[in-house]
């Protein structure tokens, strides 16, 4: 029982959901207009990890013939063979989309709910099945996460607004220095599997300035928000994890190593986390001194 549970969290990529879930409440909670209800809250975060699971969910089903090949992936589902392949996943997997995104719809509105199908057709089809094994440009599977902004702020709004479009513009070049971090830790296996990450087709002086650079404008364009009214608690979380990623990536331009790469990645986590919590937490200022 407990070996099933834990392929189905592995098979739906919980972990991931779960971001990609605090990434649109981080949506929410910039966005401006009238406050959600707790049902709307709960409606929108199940129908993002339900649509995110569902696209995680195809991407193993689909890139079970690489994952055989990567000492990472090579113990998912249907890599391992514990999840047989049938014709009847994909439909499973188009269910469980659908169930979310008519939830999406009800707690979060239309508008809401297209950016939810996005992310996840932008994971499933536009990276997973076009892109991941054919260019470099495969990182535009963080789409999903800017997407999941997107529709937090939606649930609030229909119309744009600044603030959570910046964010959205955060998330998205976020993920090519995560997972190009990723790829150099992990670079044998990627070029076993013939995946094209920059760190194994790049030489490295490339792929580090790739990385450095990305973070340095991430840092920058993660503190334009407090020119249009965000406070200290998120410059705080934005300033400190967007420096110490710049500052782990300048490590890692002077010294390409394993070690670096692995440090770079775990960096490159924190600074999503504490962007994440210091606009989850200015929010929740906001409604306690209001």
């Amino acid at each position: 029982m407990h070996a099933t549970v834990g392929m189905t969290l592995s098979l739906l990529k919980l972990r991931i959901g779960v971001a990609i879930a605090a990434s649109a409440l981080a949506g929410v909670a910039v966005a401006r207009g009238p406050a959600l209800a707790w049902w709307q809250l709960i409606g929108l975060a199940l129908a993002i990890l339900g649509a995110s699971g569902a696209a995680g969910a195809f991407n193993h089903y689909y890139e079970r013939d690489l994952d055989r090949l990567m000492q990472r992936t090579c113990k998912r589902p249907f890599a391992s063979g514990a999840f047989k392949p049938s014709p009847w996943w994909p439909v499973a997997f188009l269910a469980l989309l659908a169930i979310s995104l008519g939830l999406a719809s009800l707690s979060a509105g239309h508008v809401a709910a297209a950016y939810v199908f996005l992310g996840a057709f932008t994971y499933g089809i536009v990276y997973t099945v076009w892109l991941k094994r054919r260019s470099t440009w495969n990182v535009v599977g963080g789409l999903a996460g800017s997407f999941a902004v997107l529709a937090g702020a939606a649930a609030v709004d229909p119309a744009p607004q600044v603030v959570p479009t910046v964010l959205a513009v955060v998330l998205f070049m976020w993920t090519p220095p995560h997972f190009w971090s990723l790829a150099a830790a992990k670079g044998q296996d990627y070029a076993k599997a013939g995946i094209p990450m920059l760190p194994v087709v790049a030489p490295a002086h490339a792929w580090t300035m790739a990385i450095l650079a990305h973070a340095i404008a991430l840092l920058a364009i993660s503190l334009v928000p407090l020119w249009f009214g965000e406070g200290l608690l998120y410059g705080l979380g934005a300033g400190t994890g967007g420096s110490y990623f710049v500052w782990r990536s300048i490590k890692l331009y002077r010294e390409p190593s394993k070690s670096n790469a692995i440090a770079n990645f775990l960096a490159s986590l924190l600074q999503l986390a504490l962007l994440v919590a210091g606009a989850l937490l200015e929010s929740v200022a906001g409604w306690v001194l209001s």
